[in-house]
């Protein structure tokens, strides 16, 4: 609760989050994102319909409870975001300072992608200004997006998502997140399920249903299904090494983190689950071929849009449910690092999310390119941010040690955790995470 003690009695000087609710739909909002809207729905099709959903679901569980929750709970346990939460690890293993050093790996890659976040985010408030004008769907979608994504192509709509999330962490911090994200994850859900029940009745939208939910299974024995399925699972729940750290910190230590944990991974399936009965049957049902990424939201689906009755109504629903997603997950971002830079350096919050904001703005402008975002995504998605989720994974498991973090995932529960959840996070998701790091490099990124 907010006022409560955190970590080992302390109080963090942000505050807290006021209850259970407020904090998981925080944390929902910061894992649903982009990755649950243009590259889920295409996933579950391409590997195996709902076959695929066996292995996700399994890979949700586990990341769930054993890398979702003590990343909460380290957060909660040092009473404080991603330097100070990995210099209090490796201070059991009397080597602070290099915890503090390596947890400057993980802020980075919060950083890296709330730049490239930035820019993308930039093309949806581009695209839901367009929607309403009807720009976007009686013109040509390819070349609007062309037209959009060229190299400062884009700077004020850029600058203005930079500006509206910079700008409401200066409104505050625990009270900014938690009351934004009352209103915009309801928000999205309810946007979402309406665009959903409407694709229902497009003739052909059986297809889509199809695509998605005719179990092929036959995938099951292929190792890309499950690689895919990991890294989707991986990535969708925002287990970065520092994004959720950050956010457990600000929890009171009468919140049951287990449970929280559970809720935001079936609260993000959910998300998941809607986009995908959303958008691929209304792909279908106007025969067009299904995609992923930017293409499917930029290119594809202004095209579903434009045929459908009331086409503008929807898209503008459709581009707003995603600015809400995009805006609580980029606030996450902006705040892992505003935290530690404020902790660390003695700046109030305020002057920390407008540094932050700059910091993204200035090096984002130079990046509007499609193919130079895309590059600067791959890099932070592929090689810093998995690593920085190892290390977290590592410094929480093997150097601040299971016992000690158990202490923390008891608080609030009648029972203590299981000794199990210790074992299963030491000897099956630590390997796991490693396995993702490196088959991201392989693959050329599998989330």
């Amino acid at each position: 609760m907010a006022g409560k003690e955190l970590g080992e009695g302390k109080i963090h000087q942000n505050g807290g989050f006021q209850n259970s609710l407020g904090f998981v739909l925080a944390c929902v909002g910061s894992a649903v994102g982009m990755g649950n809207i243009w590259l889920f729905p295409y996933r579950l099709g391409q590997y195996g319909g709902a076959a695929f959903l066996i292995p996700y679901f399994m890979f949700i569980a586990l990341f769930g409870l054993t890398g979702l929750s003590v990343e909460f709970a380290v957060g909660r346990r040092a009473g404080t975001g991603t330097l100070g939460a990995y210099e209090y690890c490796w201070k059991a293993r009397k080597k602070g300072k290099a915890g503090y050093l390596l947890g400057w790996i993980p802020l980075m890659g919060s950083l890296g992608i709330a730049i490239g976040y930035s820019v993308i985010l930039g093309w949806v408030l581009r695209a839901l200004g367009a929607s309403v004008t009807g720009e976007l769907l009686t013109g040509d979608s390819g070349s609007f997006f062309a037209e959009m994504s060229s190299a400062f192509g884009n700077i004020p709509c850029h600058g203005a998502v930079v500006v509206i999330a910079s700008g409401l962490l200066m409104a505050g911090a625990t009270k900014g997140i938690e009351k934004i994200n009352k209103v915009l994850m309801p928000a999205f859900f309810g946007l979402f399920a309406v665009l959903a029940v409407r694709v229902f009745f497009l003739d052909g939208a059986g297809a889509g249903y199809r695509f998605l939910f005719i179990p092929k299974w036959e995938y099951l024995l292929k190792t890309d299904t499950w690689v895919m399925a990991m890294g989707q699972a991986f990535f969708s729940l925002s287990i970065t090494g520092s994004g959720m750290i950050v956010y457990g910190s600000y929890l009171g230590r009468d919140e049951d983190i287990v449970g929280a944990s559970v809720n935001t991974a079936v609260f993000d399936t959910i998300a998941a689950m809607l986009a995908g009965l959303a958008i691929m049957p209304a792909v279908f049902a106007f025969g067009i071929e299904p995609a992923s990424g930017p293409p499917l939201m930029f290119i594809t689906l202004p095209q579903v849009f434009a045929q459908m009755p009331f086409g503008r109504v929807f898209a503008v629903f459709f581009f707003i449910s995603v600015a809400f997603a995009g805006i609580t997950s980029l606030i996450n971002m902006f705040e892992v690092v505003c935290e530690s830079w404020q902790t660390r350096f003695g700046m109030s919050h305020r002057v920390m999310a407008a540094v932050c904001g700059a910091v993204a703005l200035a090096v984002g402008i130079f990046i509007e390119d499609g193919d130079k975002v895309g590059a600067w995504m791959d890099f932070i998605t592929i090689l810093v941010v998995p690593f920085g989720a190892l290390l977290g994974a590592f410094s929480i498991y093997y150097i601040l040690g299971w016992d000690e973090i158990r202490k923390e995932l008891s608080l609030g529960r009648k029972k203590p955790v299981g000794g199990w959840i210790g074992k299963l996070g030491k000897y099956v998701y630590v390997p796991l995470a490693v396995f993702v790091f490196i088959l991201g490099i392989v693959y050329g990124g599998i989330g």
